[in-house]
């Protein structure tokens, strides 16, 4: 075994076990089906990521184009991505405890600006849960305030939070 530090790589269906497991780990609040994480691969693997080294599957990220100000139900298939899209979302990234603490998170969202960049997005959004607000507010991102958009996010707890990152000269793209 490789005893190499932990990178990004893609996804690959082989992973998609150990993904889910690992999602049931660090989001135990926030459960998907199987089916989640097997579609948003086949319909954006470009996004689909895993954080790969000597221990294993330490981490991985879902993210694909779709609709700024639109919140894609938690558990919920897409069937498609919008012919429309206009902003890069980031479904979930998430990494175990033993995987945090060394930047591998900050490493991640900088590849996916860079993609979402040369993809022609400008803006980038997710939805913030649990205490990772401030992870976000570090990376570029900022908190949208809509009243439409605040019934969504109740489905997923009373700290959840829209966040948008303008790409187009936020210096930290280079």
């Amino acid at each position: 075994m490789s005893n190499s530090p932990p990178s990004w790589r893609p996804m690959a269906a082989a992973d998609l076990p150990t993904v889910i497991a690992v999602a049931a780990q660090v989001h135990p609040d926030y459960p998907e089906g199987e089916g989640i994480f097997a579609e948003r691969l086949a319909l954006h693997p470009a996004g689909c990521l895993v954080l790969a080294g000597g221990e294993g599957i330490g981490g991985y990220v879902l993210s694909h184009p779709w609709r700024l100000g639109q919140v894609p139900a938690l558990d919920s298939l897409l069937g498609a991505l919008p012919d429309d899209a206009d902003a890069y979302y980031i479904h979930d990234l998430a990494l175990l405890p033993s995987a945090r603490g060394g930047g591998a998170a900050s490493i991640c969202v900088d590849r996916l600006a860079a993609h979402a960049n040369a993809s022609g997005f400008a803006h980038m959004a997710l939805v913030a849960v649990g205490s990772s607000a401030g992870f976000w507010r570090r990376q570029g991102f900022r908190e949208a305030h809509d009243e439409a958009l605040a019934r969504k996010l109740a489905s997923y707890d009373s700290a959840a939070r829209y966040m948008i990152r303008d790409l187009k000269d936020d210096g930290r793209n280079a």
